[in-house]
């Protein structure tokens, strides 16, 4: 994401709780929000009315560049 220009912030959800929780700033100025298909998704209403992704956890760490890539297209074919 960096090589692309990109702003990215990951909030991550578990045993242990909410880490990195996203503002309701990040939420607003965010382009597309990526959620995983793999868990449930707390307070997911958040993201109301945003572009979502979603991918599996496994996918979106072995696969980042080719998904990166298809969001890119999606972004430029909506600009």
């Amino acid at each position: 994401a960096k090589a692309k220009g990109w702003e990215v912030k990951v909030e991550t959800q578990g045993s242990i709780g909410l880490e990195n929780e996203l503002t309701a700033e990040d939420v607003a100025s965010a382009d597309m929000v990526i959620l995983t298909k793999d868990i449930g998704i707390k307070f997911e209403e958040r993201f109301a009315g945003k572009t979502i992704v979603r991918v599996n956890i496994s996918d979106a760490v072995k696969r980042a560049d080719a998904i990166m890539s298809k969001i890119e297209a999606h972004l430029a074919q909506t600009a």
